[in-house]
């Protein structure tokens, strides 16, 4: 559960290193079982984490990395090392208490409850439409 570890965080991570960038990741939502992140870099959201504090003690995860950021193989290694030491000092996947599925993908909209989307994303969804 994201209890001391989760504080220690505050809302955001001094940034991590990974293959010569920074990532600095911003906490988005908060729960008693699960918090989503976002992973900046500079001003631009580039990849975003939802994590799931399991009752025995492992987190389970999504990584949605922005595929316009040019992900390579050997930065997604890096991203998720970083991400494991700086937001899950608690667990780690050679340990088998923590499990990461990672999509890469783009953003085509943001909707609320009410079925509402985004004012900023139709612009982005209707140029998509339009390739």
């Amino acid at each position: 559960m994201p209890g001391s570890r989760s504080r220690a965080l505050l809302h955001s991570s001094p940034g991590a290193r990974y293959s010569g960038r920074m990532i600095r990741w911003k906490r988005a939502l908060r729960t008693t079982s699960s918090e989503r992140f976002v992973g900046l870099r500079g001003q631009r959201a580039v990849a975003t984490t939802d994590l799931h504090y399991l009752a025995d003690g492992k987190v389970a995860g999504m990584v949605v990395l922005d595929e316009v950021a040019g992900w390579t193989e050997e930065q997604i290694a890096d991203l998720l090392a970083a991400l494991d030491d700086d937001l899950l000092p608690g667990v780690d996947q050679s340990r088998g208490t923590l499990s990461l599925m990672v999509v890469i993908g783009e953003v085509v909209g943001i909707h609320d409850q009410s079925g509402n989307q985004s004012a900023e994303e139709p612009v982005r969804a209707k140029s998509k439409a339009k390739r």
